[in-house]
């Protein structure tokens, strides 16, 4: 118990390290000091029942001033009004159209789809997919175009900041970046045109209209759930430059309202995240070893203090690291010491989303059922 004490501190001290880096050296899109080319911006929002949210989402676009040529909604087969509420503000602001849903074909995901449908309506040079729950700050737009510009890619995906209220959402949220940037080197990812780097978060991505169509849109990861990074690295596999920026200034997204959500949100892209089960598998065990096994080791200091304190360091390398990054991205500190509750969620919801795959019942999402085999 000593020996794999001791290794599970030297790899939990590399994840802090790795934390640390993330933390101090990842870059923020910077706000441009000209202005920036007028009407280069087709800002593209798929909406399948997003009536409680779609309002804000448009009028934070409307504010971005006359970079946006258009803002259109794809009204995926919405049942709660979303499209009446768009059209009203088409009323306000010419530049808003509402687009009509077509039939999901076959193999295609439904964001995928309304992506696909809302890419071949745009007029604009740059592409900016927005998810309905998302928000710009001031601004944001113009930071974005600036950025592909003096770093000369044709994608950037802006890591936004997670606006949360209640106790499930403050305790399992900040999981998500601490499940990313525990072990995803975002500075190398700007500096290296790997694959294996990309990285997006799909409430928003801001991308360059040939570029798009040359690695197939999102036609191209048509039928994957977890589409967002997806598309970050097939961008990279097929020669195009994609990055993803701290983007919690620019945009701020709610992305789950309650426990049933955020299970339920996740529940649908956790195993299909990964291509081979086996992965997914040591993920998990990675998740339970480094980060979950020395909280329950440190009943040994109870029975064998010398054994118990390579447990008792790690465990307080991983406290260090949460803490971290809940510093980073501006999260209240006290989920960060609750941790080993997050962490059983986690991987409890990770054995979920594989359970109700390997069962045949699939996954589903806003009234759709995906890889379900019966």
């Amino acid at each position: 118990m000593f020996v794999l004490g001791c290794v599970v501190l030297a790899v939990a001290s590399g994840v802090l390290a790795l934390c640390v880096w993330n933390a101090c050296a990842w870059p923020a899109p910077r706000t441009p000091a000209t202005p920036q080319e007028a009407g280069a911006v087709s800002v593209l929002i798929p909406a399948r029942n997003e009536a409680s949210s779609i309002q804000e989402c448009v009028e934070s676009v409307m504010a971005q001033g006359s970079l946006v040529d258009e803002i259109l909604v794809y009204d995926d087969h919405s049942t709660d009004g979303t499209g009446d509420l768009v059209s009203a503000m088409q009323t306000r602001d010419a530049r808003v159209r509402l687009l009509k849903p077509m039939n999901l074909p076959d193999g295609w995901c439904g964001k995928n789809f309304a992506c696909a449908r809302l890419a071949a309506a745009a007029r604009g040079q740059w592409l900016l997919f927005l998810d309905a729950d998302a928000r710009l700050r001031d601004g944001a737009v113009a930071r974005m175009l600036h950025e592909v510009k003096a770093r000369d890619v044709t994608l950037l995906s802006c890591w936004p900041g997670f606006v949360m209220s209640g106790f499930a959402e403050r305790l399992l949220m900040p999981m998500l970046n601490f499940l990313v940037f525990s072990i995803f080197p975002a500075p190398l990812s700007l500096q290296r045109w790997d694959a294996s780097l990309g990285l997006a978060h799909g409430a928003c991505l801001f991308v360059e209209r040939g570029a798009y169509a040359r690695v197939g849109g999102h036609e191209a990861v048509r039928n994957e759930i977890f589409e967002d990074t997806r598309i970050a690295r097939v961008w990279r596999q097929r020669g195009e430059r994609g990055i993803c920026l701290d983007g919690q200034d620019a945009v701020r997204v709610r992305m789950y309202g309650s426990f049933t959500e955020i299970w339920r949100g996740f529940r649908k892209n956790f195993f299909p995240a990964f291509h081979h089960a086996y992965v997914f598998w040591l993920f998990l065990a990675f998740h339970a070893v480094v980060f979950l096994l020395p909280f329950a080791a440190l009943l040994l200091l109870m029975i064998d203090f010398q054994i118990a304190l390579p447990w008792a360091a790690a465990a307080a390398t991983v406290l260090a690291a949460r803490l971290i990054l809940a510093w980073r991205f501006r999260q209240p500190l006290w989920p960060a010491l609750l941790h080993p509750i997050a962490e059983v969620a986690l991987l409890s919801l990770g054995v979920a989303s594989w359970w109700r795959c390997a069962t045949g019942r699939g996954v589903d999402w806003k009234g759709r059922q995906y890889r379900a085999t019966h």
